[in-house]
C-alpha cells in the first residue's frame, strides 16, 4: 500500500480514508460541473488534532491537500487538478457548535457546520446569524469564511469578513492557531484572521469560527418597486436608508428579461405589480424593536419616492406569505437562467452610485461585438454588486455559445476595469478567474500577495494553483 495512504488511514480510519473511484467522485467535481481533477484520497476528519495530523503527514510526503467545505463554489476553489497527487479534505465532520452567548451575541463552530443549521442554532436563542445565500443548504461555514462569501443580506450586515471575530486555523506545518474569544475589540498586535479569510485555503484550514450574532428581527417589510430609469437606483437607495433609520436589509435589482426566464421556467411565480418594468427593485428592511413599525417606514419611503418620479408603482407585502413570494421572484432568476442553458458569468462589482453607468456601457460593449446577446444583469445593487450573465440564445448550439466566454470576460473586465470596480465581488477567485486576476491586479499587490503565500506556505502545498 502507499505509505501515504496508510499513514492517512492510521489517523482517521479506513472508513474516513476514500480511494475508490466511486467514493471520490462527488468530491473531486465542482458544483457547476466546469471542473473536475483527480485526488490521491479524500480525506474526512472528526478532530482538529486529526487534521493537524493529516497536515504533517502530508507535508512530510510532498502531497498537496485541497481543503472543501460544501463544494458549492462556483470557482472551482475547492477542485484539485489532474495530477492526480493531491490529497483533499474534507470538513463535513466538523460539525460541532462549541458554545452560544446570547448576552455577547456570539457562538463558536466548527467549520463543517452548513450555514442553515448555524442560522437555526441562533433562532434557537432568540438570536440571527445574518449570513444567507443561496446554498445555505449544503454550504459550510469554513468554506464561507474561506471564500468570504456574500449573498443577500450584505447592505446591513457586511460580507463573512463582517461576521467574524476569530479564527481557529492549522497552518501548513501543522501548527495550530486558535483565535476564538469573541472579542470586539482586540488591538494586541496583527489582526491575523483576515489573512486567511478569502483566502480560498491557499494558507491553511480553517477549522473553527467566532461569529457575530444579532438580535432577532420582530418585523419586517418587503417590497417590490417599478423604477422610473435604471439612473434613479442609487438616490432611491439613499431615500430607502434614511427613511427606514437603517434597517435596509437588501436592495435587488430585478430585470424584465429575468422575471420572464423564472415565469417561463420556475411555476408559481406572481407579479406584484399592474406591468412588468424594464428594470425593478426588491426590498427588505426588518427590525428588532416592536416600537418601530418598519412597515410604515416602509411605505412612507415608497409614498416620496412615487411623488419625486424615482418609481412609477410599488406593492408592499402585506403577509409573510407575500414577502416569500416576491423572495421567490429573485431566487426564479437564478433558476430560469440555469435551466434556460448555458451561460456565461460575471460576478462584478462598482461602487453603488456607478452602477447605473457601468450597466449602460457594460450593454454597449457587449451588443458592440455581439448585437445578439442576451444578457442578464441582476443581483445585489445595494452594495454594487452585480451577476452581469450572458445566457445561451435560443436554437444556438453550447459549445458555439461558450467558445465566446474569453472575448465576453474580457469586453466585461475592461468595462469593469474602467470603473475601479472589481472582477470578483463574491465568487471568489479559484480557478476560474486566477488567469484574469493576474492580469488585472496591481502588480505591487499581486508580488505582496505572493510574499504572504510563501511565507505562510513555502512549500506551496495548500490548494496549489487557486488564487496566486
Amino acid at each position: 500500500m502507499d505509505p501515504l495512504i496508510a499513514g492517512l488511514q492510521a489517523i482517521v480510519g479506513a472508513r474516513h480514508c476514500l480511494t475508490e473511484p466511486d467514493a471520490l467522485a462527488p468530491f473531486i467535481t465542482d458544483w457547476r460541473g466546469m471542473y473536475c481533477g483527480r485526488a490521491r484520497a479524500v480525506l474526512l476528519p472528526g478532530t482538529v488534532a486529526e487534521v493537524q495530523a493529516i497536515v504533517r503527514l502530508a507535508r512530510q510526503h510532498h502531497a498537496p491537500i485541497v481543503p472543501q467545505g460544501g463544494n458549492t463554489g462556483l470557482s472551482g476553489g475547492a477542485t484539485p487538478d489532474d495530477s492526480g497527487r493531491a490529497i483533499l479534505l474534507s470538513l463535513k465532520r466538523l460539525t460541532r457548535v462549541r458554545t452560544i452567548d446570547p448576552l455577547n451575541n456570539s457562538m463558536v463552530a466548527e467549520a463543517g457546520c452548513i450555514l442553515a443549521d448555524l442560522q437555526q442554532a441562533a433562532s434557537a436563542v432568540d438570536r440571527l446569524f445574518p449570513l444567507s445565500l443561496a446554498a445555505e443548504g449544503t454550504c459550510q461555514i469554513g468554506g464561507n469564511l474561506a471564500t468570504n462569501a456574500g449573498g443577500i443580506n450584505v447592505l446591513r450586515f457586511g460580507n463573512a469578513r463582517d461576521l467574524c471575530l476569530g479564527l481557529e486555523i492549522v497552518l501548513p506545518d501543522g501548527t495550530l492557531v486558535s483565535h476564538l474569544n469573541a472579542l470586539r475589540k482586540d488591538n494586541s498586535g496583527y489582526d491575523l484572521k483576515h489573512w486567511f479569510i478569502g483566502s480560498e485555503g491557499t494558507l491553511g484550514i480553517i477549522t473553527a469560527a467566532a461569529l457575530k450574532l444579532f438580535p432577532k428581527p420582530v418585523a419586517r417589510a418587503t417590497a417590490i418597486v417599478a423604477l422610473s430609469d435604471l439612473d434613479v437606483a442609487p438616490s432611491l437607495l439613499a431615500r430607502c436608508r434614511a427613511g427606514l433609520a437603517d434597517q435596509l436589509v437588501s436592495f435587488e435589482l430585478l430585470p424584465r428579461f429575468g422575471i420572464e426566464l423564472g415565469q417561463r421556467f420556475v411555476p408559481g411565480l406572481t407579479w406584484p405589480l399592474a406591468s412588468l418594468p424594464e428594470w425593478s427593485i426588491l426590498i427588505e428592511a426588518n427590525t428588532s424593536s416592536a416600537a418601530f413599525d418598519i412597515r410604515a417606514a416602509m411605505e412612507q419611503s415608497l409614498g416620496t419616492a412615487l411623488e419625486d418620479g424615482e418609481i412609477t408603482d410599488a406593492a408592499v407585502a402585506s403577509s409573510e406569505a407575500q414577502s416569500l413570494a416576491m423572495w421567490r421572484l429573485r431566487e426564479g432568476i437564478v433558476e430560469g437562467q440555469n435551466r434556460s442553458g448555458a451561460n456565461i458569468k460575471h460576478d462584478v462589482s462598482v461602487p453603488v452610485a456607478q452602477v447605473p453607468a457601468f450597466m449602460k456601457e457594460g450593454f454597449e460593449a457587449v451588443h458592440g461585438t455581439w448585437p445578439e446577446a442576451r444578457l442578464l444583469a441582476f443581483g445585489h445593487l445595494g452594495d454594487g454588486n452585480i451577476h452581469f450573465n450572458l445566457v445561451q440564445p435560443e436554437n444556438e448550439d453550447k459549445e458555439r455559445f461558450l467558445v465566446r466566454t474569453e472575448a465576453m470576460n474580457r469586453i466585461v473586465h475592461d468595462v469593469i476595469d474602467r470603473f475601479g470596480g472589481s472582477i470578483s465581488a463574491e465568487h471568489g477567485i479559484g480557478q476560474l478567474r486566477r488567469a484574469e486576476l493576474h492580469h488585472r491586479k496591481p502588480a505591487a499587490e499581486l508580488d505582496l500577495m505572493r510574499r504572504i503565500k510563501r511565507l505562510i506556505d513555502p512549500e506551496n502545498l495548500m490548494n496549489p494553483g487557486k488564487l496566486v
